[in-house]
C-alpha cells in the first residue's frame, strides 16, 4: 500500500509530533518533584549523557527516561506493528530497542542509576502501582548516598 500524502505532506505531519514536554513526561515530572525530588529537564548534563535522558537528578546520579510503549517497543497492548512495511517497521523498533540497551549499560557503567518509566504505567489504574515503585527506588538511591 502506498502513503497516501505526499512526502512534504507527511515530513509537515511527522514534525508536529512532540518530542519533548510530553503528557507522560511531564506526569513523571509532577510525580518525582511530589515527592520532594528536584531534577533538571533540559541541562547540560541531560544534553551531554548518552541518549538524553529525560529527567536528571544528579544529587542520586540517576536518570529517567520515559518511553513510549509503541516506539520503544515495551510489549502491552500499545505496543502494535503496522500493517504495511512491516519488515521495515520491525527493522526500526529493533534498532530503537538495541540504542535503548547500549544507552543504559553506558549509563550504568558510568555510574548513573538508570530508571524507565513506560507511558502505559501513567494510566489511570497503574499510575498508584507506578509511584510506589518509584518512589521505592529513589528512596533507594537516596539512603545510598548517607
Amino acid at each position: 500500500m502506498t502513503d497516501h500524502l505526499s512526502s512534504e505532506r507527511r515530513s509537515w505531519n511527522m514534525s508536529r509530533i512532540k518530542n519533548k514536554d510530553t503528557k507522560p513526561e511531564i506526569a513523571v515530572r509532577s510525580i518525582i518533584h511530589s515527592f520532594g525530588y528536584r531534577f533538571t529537564v533540559n541541562g547540560p548534563l541531560n544534553r551531554s549523557l548518552p541518549g538524553k535522558p529525560d529527567l536528571v537528578l544528579r544529587r542520586l546520579n540517576a536518570v529517567v527516561f520515559v518511553h513510549g510503549c509503541f516506539w520503544h517497543r515495551h510489549g502491552c497492548k500499545e505496543t502494535t506493528m503496522p500493517k504495511t512495511r512491516t519488515e521495515w517497521w520491525a527493522e526500526k523498533f529493533q534498532k530503537t530497542v538495541e540504542r535503548d540497551r547500549r544507552t543504559a549499560q553506558r549509563l550504568r557503567r558510568s555510574g548513573w542509576s538508570v530508571i524507565t518509566v513506560w507511558a502505559c504505567q501513567l494510566h489511570a489504574d497503574r499510575r498508584e502501582k507506578l509511584k510506589a515503585r518509584v518512589l521505592k527506588r529513589l528512596v533507594s538511591l537516596d539512603e545510598k548516598e548517607f
